[in-house]
């Protein structure tokens, strides 16, 4: 008899003891990597919870998330990969450009990214319906849409006839898109200001040769290291008193005039449900690569005022968003 009462008080007091499995439910982790600073990324971080929430994953309640950044220097991403799988992530969430070291680094633990680009291209997976392997993800319409900018800069500012175009360099769909707006420029007769920027220092050389130029409006290209030079870029445009169009939303709601592009909260929504899912147990081989085809336009009426723009209503009546 003392015999068992002993034994009823001991478990009682393992059950108590901090360290004890029964009094602490280790939660699983979720890596979020991005190549680009986290500053700007909280509509992106939002959407992301939104889509863990879908799957029945509550941040603080039934799972952890460890946020890390290279802050535009991706030659930081293997090192913060290596630190993420250590911890150890249960997943990996990252953006094109972290995703192929992640890949690189790792064959165990499940990674799932958003990219604009083409992920089969890039080497992400063998294909989108058989991802294979440990990466699956969202991918979502990165250029094809630079023809679509140019035209409703345009119909805003029909009087431009040169157009500057910044462009993300470390944007693998650069290329695509460069050719995408030299055909749509030359078919509305207008001429180009080519700026290409990496970097920080790129960006500061580029907004020098803007202030040589004389353009009548601007087009920026990329999202990723243009996102986290947000502010400066807005700045840049108003300085020279720029119409500009932005692939992401974000830049209109901090300023910007326009922007068309994909949605990219939509895409992070995504890769937080596929983040869940693999949580709840499935591989990420036997989950196609989704494809976030959510477009949305986003018009800054007061921005559009400061410049002595007045919106037109056709572009009034399609918008997605107008910011008064």
């Amino acid at each position: 008899m003392k015999r068992r009462v002993l034994i009823a008080l001991l478990g009682g007091v393992l059950a108590a003891w901090p360290g004890s499995g029964r009094a602490q439910q280790v939660m699983p982790i979720v890596g979020f990597l991005r190549s680009a600073s986290l500053d700007n990324a909280g509509p992106l971080v939002s959407a992301f919870r939104d889509g863990l929430k879908e799957a029945n994953y509550v941040e603080g309640q039934n799972v952890a998330i460890e946020f890390r950044s290279a802050e535009g220097h991706n030659d930081r991403l293997p090192a913060l990969v290596t630190e993420l799988v250590r911890l150890p992530a249960a997943v990996l969430v990252c953006n094109g450009f972290a995703a192929a070291p992640a890949k690189a680094i790792t064959a165990d633990v499940p990674i799932v990214f958003a990219t604009g680009d083409d992920p089969v291209a890039g080497g992400l997976v063998a294909s989108l319906n058989r991802p294979g392997g440990n990466v699956t993800g969202v991918s979502f319409l990165g250029n094809a849409l630079v023809a679509k900018q140019l035209g409703l800069l345009r119909e805003l500012v029909p009087k431009a006839t040169t157009i500057a175009v910044l462009v993300d360099t470390n944007y693998l769909g650069s290329v695509e898109d460069l050719r995408e707006v030299r055909t749509a420029a030359h078919s509305l007769g207008q001429s180009l200001i080519i700026l290409s920027a990496g970097n920080e220092r790129d960006l500061d050389t580029a907004a020098a040769t803007l202030g040589q130029q004389q353009a009548d409006a601007l087009v920026v290209l990329g999202a990723s290291f243009f996102l986290s030079q947000r502010d400066k870029i807005i700045g840049l445009a108003a300085r020279y008193r720029l119409p500009a169009i932005y692939q992401v939303p974000d830049f209109v709601g901090a300023g910007g005039l326009m922007s068309y592009g994909a949605s990219i909260r939509d895409a992070y929504r995504l890769v937080g449900i596929y983040a869940g899912r693999i949580l709840h147990g499935e591989k990420p081989a036997e989950l196609p690569v989704q494809q976030s085809t959510k477009i949305d336009l986003v018009i800054n009426r007061k921005t559009a005022k400061t410049l002595g723009l007045t919106i037109p209503q056709t572009l009034l009546v399609t918008a997605d968003e107008v910011i008064e």
